[in-house]
Formats: C-alpha cells, structure tokens, sequence
C-alpha cells in the first residue's frame, strides 16, 4: 500500500500545529456535528462505544442527519449508499434483499438485523419476515452497520454483516414533532415524535401511519408464462403489472429513568400486495399482514463495582404473517399433468411466533491494558402455530393435484408445522492495548442450539494507530448461519422442501482496512477482503419437473475485493461523500461467477448549504457488472446510474421544516435479477421510476 509522500514532522511539532489551529477548527466541527450527528463513534463492533476508526470491524455510521440530506423515507434507501451494500428484491413482495460484498440469497438470512441491539429475525425464514414492508426513519437516531462476520459477538446470522437500527430516545428528541408526507404512486404518511421529562422519566413516543398503492412496472413473462408453453393453455397475466401497494402503522414508547429502561413497538404491514407472486406467477389478488409486537427491559450501570460495568436485557416480540386474501400461486386455467385449476392454484399459509431473549453481560478493566467483556444469554423461539388452507394436494411425485374447493390442511398437511428452538450462549472478548498505539481485540462465542447441535466462532482484530492521521487494521473472523424452520421442516409445500440434515452454514473472512485523516478536511477509508463461505444452503430442483425443490447443503462460495470511501468538507458550506465497491464472488462447484451482485458500485452525494437554513443534496448511485449464476444463460443484468435530488430547509423549533426529493430523476431503468436460470420471470424484476416526495415538519 503506498501513501503519498509527507515532509517528516516531529511529534512535538504536530502537536504545536493542532494547538494553534484548534480554536479556528472548533466551530467548524461544532458546525459539522449539528449537521450531520456524531459520525465518530459505534457501539455494534465491541458491544460499548468506541472509535470508528479504533473499532475492531469494518463499521458504518448513518446519522438521522445524513438521513435527512439524502432525502431516505426507508432503511433500504439508506442501505443503498453504504459501500459494499447493494439493496435488490425478491419476487414475493419485493421484500428487500440486503446484498453485502456478494453474498446472496432469495431469503437474505445471511445478514443480521438488530433494533437497539436486539434481534428483529423470524424463525420461519431466519430473516426480517415474510412481510417485512419496509422501515420508516422519522425515528431512527444512527443507524451502524459491519460489512463482514459478527458470530463472535451476535450468534447466528451475524455472517455477511450486521446491521442495528437505534431508535430515538428523549435526547434524541428535544421537541414536540408533526409530520406529513405525499408523493408518488399516491404514498401518504403522517407522523408524530414526543421526546420530554414525566416527572424523573425520560420519554420519547412516536407513531406513523401511511399507504402507498405502490409502483406497478410491467413483468413482461411470468413462471406460468412457460407452463403455458408447455401445457397448451393462456393463463398467464403477463405482460402484468407487479403489485407493490400496502398500509403501514408504527408506533413506539422508550421510557428511561437512572439505570432502567424500557421500549415497546408496535409494527403492522396490512393490505401487502405479492409482487410478482409467491411463485413468480403474477397474482393481483393475493393480499398479506404483518403484525409484530415487541418489547424491552434493560439495566446498565457503567460503575456496578470497582472496575466493574454490567447490563442485563430481557426482550420479546410476538410476530404474525397472516394471508388476508388467498394468494394465487398459479392464474385460473393453470394446468399441471394431474388436471386442470379452474380457479387457479390457492394457498394461504400463515404462521405466529413469539420469542423471549435473556442476556446480561459484565465488563472487567481492573487488568493492567485488558478489557474483559464476558456474557451469556438464552433465546426461546417457538413458532407456535401454523395454519394453511388450499384447493391442492399432492401424489407421490409430488406434482400438484387439483381439488374442487379450498380446504383447510392445518391439523391434516400443513406446509409447516409448529417448531421451537432454544438457544444458549457464551462469549468472551478481551481488548488488549498490548504496547502503545496497538490493540488486539480476541473474542469467542459458543452457541448451543436444541436442534442443530452447537458452534463456536472466534474472531480477531489487530489494530494500529500507525501515526496521527493513519489507522490500520488486520481483521480475521468466523460465522455461522443455523438453518431456518422453512429450510429444516417445510413439507407439502410447491415451491420449496425442507430437509432436517441441513447443517449450518459458516463462513471465515480476513479484512485489511486502513483509515487516513488526509488533510483536516479530508477523510478516506480504504478496506480490502476475502473470504470462503461452506456448506451454502440452497434449493435444489425436484427430479420430477414442475414439483419445486428441496433445501440442501450444496457447496462453496468464495469471494474478495475491496471498499474506498471519501468525506470531504470542501468549504463551510459544501461537504462531498462518495464511496466506490469492488467484488467478485466464485461459485466452488461450477467454478463460475456467483451472480446476482454488481462487480462495481461508486455512490456520491454532495451537500450544498446555502441562503439561510436550505440544503441541496443531488446524489447518483451506479450500479455495474451483475453476472447471472452459473446454469443461467441470459446476458449480464443492465447497468444502471439512478440520480437523486433533494432540497430541504433547517430550520429548527417553532417552524415549518420543508423538503421536496425526486428519486430516480432521470427515469434510468432498473431492474433486478431474477433467480437462475430465469425460466420463472426471465426478463427480471422492474424497480421504480421517478417518483416525487414532499414533505412538511413542525416542531414545537
């Protein structure tokens, strides 16, 4: 790695140098920390707050502020302008696929969500749910994000990142907020935040709702588009639009006092269109819900004793994925070689799930340059009922056979039935400042899982203040993912088998990254990866044609590249970000590119502050060289550079803020690849065009 070339300065010099330009640098940072927040810390990477830069991980920070200057109304958008992050979409209700350095699945349990440090994971699908519908930002304060494993200090799932949202507290909210919002596709929110004192409690409340009626590009072909081809018959509804409408409800209470808090959140997703279908068949009809309840309690006191710090959190959530409307898996007039469906292929498959979360955890610094960070916890998750009715059944080659009606299977064939999982864990991480400018940080952590055995993840992060301005880093890590309840238990479903001798997947990562104050105003962040993942659980066609298929552990995946990022305050008034990703990811079994995720990635945003309290943030995110997977012979998917503009004003209590964004300004075309071979919807998944937001807030 070469830098450029510096002229020598002593110690003692650069120390008189930071003291004589100090009182000129302390407004302009002040300046700085209110526009864009406290970038310069994270919690994720150790469990306590820390230097990004010192942090043992590569770490993001996306403050509320950074939130407003690009215009974000959801964590996908925000999502988009991390390096190393690209944001694409299954079929099944577009549900978000959070792409990091390569690694992809339909279902994108490989990345770990957390709220306030808690798991938000269902245990059907080991993700974010099957009716995630999005998430809201008016009460997000920073968002953190690590590119890379986290097993050691976060278990499972915590394999190509993870990702925590952090609500906003009473600090967070000095005033009383109003909100409204209108745009595109007829999107309407309105919203309220409450941060200030009950007495000696601390209190921040906030609640939205809103309804969009979604984007409706056009799917051109469809999966039975080929059944048609072969069965004879004209039932498909493409050339179709895809159904991306729903009604949103969040609301949330955080109360504090001394060392106690408590949180509880309510999330509803109701009237969720399917997209382009649970089967990659067009389905108009089909409506969704989401429901999910959750609560917190948790205690902290940084002096428990004499060089002691402790914490403990008990948290729950209860959470539903209900069918309001039957889904149509396949139009009236489908046909298989079992018969003929008049009124189509019907399913309505639903489940309920509550989980509880015990953890606590001490830290330790009475060792002369050690901290000791020692925990344990227990997670019980019970998907506690399921239900399914559906007008099919299935012979002994499993092909779909036709019945007269709709009829409910939940206590006869259900597509799953009820599971539960215990979990119990241990970890340790010491942070050792072994000589001066020098940290080795060494965790490990052991996971006990009542069905899938027990895993141990260890990881290692070697960092050095090489001089004032530089900071290095050499990161090695492991991770695991345990296979989901869909992947171990589905039976009698028609897209997808489970199978109980999954094993987990894992994952080991070595990162180099460097962070380098180049000038006072300049900062770039440079990281290099690589890594092997094992055991990858995929699905694997049926033998017999048109009958799914079936999870399996089904080989390797290695993949390496690297991350550049710039932040550069160009004047008071100007500051610049950009950030440019490089991967490329193998498949070990065919030897071939992965697919699915852009070779190259180049995000940049530049905020202009100008008049008096207006701001105005044009950002372009170019997305470049997505492969197909290996037995899809359909050229690469299109390149794409989508332009967003916003303007907004600041300013602040007792006045209107306003803010108007268009997204996707110049009507680029982007789409989204379908899974391979691309037989199901072969010309991809159409994202949306232009769309114009408004926005108006009162604070008081």
């Amino acid at each position: 790695m070469r830098f450029l070339n510096r002229t020598p300065l002593t110690l003692a010099s650069i120390l008189l140098l930071c003291s004589t330009a100090a009182t000129a640098q302390d407004n302009d940072e002040e300046d700085l920390a209110l526009i864009y927040g406290d970038k310069s810390t994270v919690s994720i990477a150790t469990g306590s707050q820390v230097a990004v830069r010192r942090a043992p991980a590569v770490a993001s920070v996306i403050t509320s502020q950074d939130i407003a200057a690009m215009g974000a109304t959801d964590l996908d958008e925000v999502l988009e302008t991390v390096p190393g992050i690209h944001v694409s979409r299954s079929t099944n209700n577009y549900s978000p696929i959070y792409i990091i350095r390569g690694i992809y699945s339909q279902l994108n349990p490989q990345v770990l969500m957390l709220q306030n440090g808690i798991p938000v994971t269902t245990s059907q699908q080991g993700n974010r749910g099957s009716v995630w519908g999005g998430l809201p930002l008016e009460n997000v304060a920073r968002i953190e994000i690590i590119r890379g494993p986290g097993s050691a200090l976060y278990g499972a799932d915590a394999y190509a990142g993870v990702i925590n949202i952090i609500t906003k507290s009473a600090a967070d909210i000095p005033a009383t907020e109003v909100g409204l919002r209108a745009g595109s596709f007829n999107t309407k929110d309105a919203w309220l935040l409450h941060g200030g004192k009950m007495g000696s409690i601390d209190v921040a409340a906030y609640l939205r709702v809103g309804s969009t009626n979604g984007f409706r590009e056009v799917i051109s072909a469809d999966a039975q588009s080929a059944r048609d081809r072969s069965f004879g018959t004209r039932a498909s509804l493409a050339p179709g639009g895809v159904n991306t409408g729903r009604d949103a409800v969040d609301a949330s209470l955080d109360l504090g006092y001394e060392k106690f808090r408590f949180r509880a959140g309510y999330k509803l997703r109701d009237d969720v269109g399917n997209a382009a279908g649970t089967s990659s068949a067009l389905d108009p009809v089909g409506r969704l819900k989401g429901e999910r309840v959750t609560s917190d309690f948790s205690w902290v006191d940084p002096q428990f004793a004499h060089n002691w710090s402790a914490g403990f959190t008990a948290a729950y959530m209860h959470a539903t994925n209900l069918v309001t409307t039957p889904l149509v898996l396949s139009p009236p007039g489908t046909r298989f070689a079992t018969g003929l469906f008049p009124a189509g292929m019907i399913g309505s498959p639903q489940t309920w799930e509550r989980q509880f979360r015990l953890s606590a955890y001490t830290v330790y610094s009475g060792f002369d340059s050690h901290r000791l960070r020692i925990g344990v916890g227990h997670d019980d998750l019970n998907m506690y009922r399921t239900s399914e009715s559906r007008n099919f059944t299935f012979n002994a080659a499993g092909t779909p056979v036709p019945l007269a009606s709709v009829v409910d299977f939940t206590n006869a064939a259900p597509f799953l039935r009820p599971q539960r999982r215990k979990i119990s864990y241990v970890y340790a991480q010491d942070e050792w400042n072994f000589a001066r400018d020098w940290t080795l940080t060494a965790g490990v952590r052991q996971d006990s899982y009542s069905d899938v055995g027990s895993t141990t993840n260890p990881r290692l992060a070697l960092v050095w203040d090489a001089t004032l301005d530089l900071t290095a880093k050499i990161l090695a890590g492991r991770a695991f993912r345990a296979p989901a309840f869909n992947e171990l238990y589905s039976i009698n479903n028609p897209v997808n088998r489970g199978n109980p001798d999954l094993v987990p997947e894992t994952i080991s990562t070595l990162e180099a990254a460097f962070s380098w104050q180049a000038r006072r105003d300049v900062q770039m962040n440079l990281n290099f990866f690589r890594y092997q993942m094992n055991q990858i659980i995929r699905t694997v066609p049926n033998v017999t044609p048109g009958t799914g298929a079936t999870f399996n552990n089904t080989g390797n995946q290695n993949g390496d590249g690297m991350e550049l990022e710039l932040i550069w305050d160009a004047s008071r008034d100007v500051r610049i970000t950009a950030n440019y990703s490089h991967q490329r990811s193998t498949d070990k079994a065919t030897n071939t590119d992965a697919g699915y995720d852009p070779h190259n990635q180049l995000y940049a945003r530049a905020d202009w502050r100008f008049a008096s309290g207006w701001m105005l943030s044009p950002q372009v995110n170019w997305v470049a060289d997505r492969m197909r997977a290996a037995g899809d012979r359909r050229p690469p998917v299109p390149d794409y550079k989508a332009v967003d503009i916003t303007l907004k004003t600041t300013r602040g209590k007792d006045q209107w803020d306003i803010s108007a964004t268009v997204r996707n300004l110049f009507n680029a075309t982007v789409l989204e690849p379908s899974l391979a071979p691309g037989t199901a919807i072969p010309n991809d998944l159409p994202m949306a065009p232009r769309a114009v937001y408004v926005q108006a807030a009162y604070r008081f």
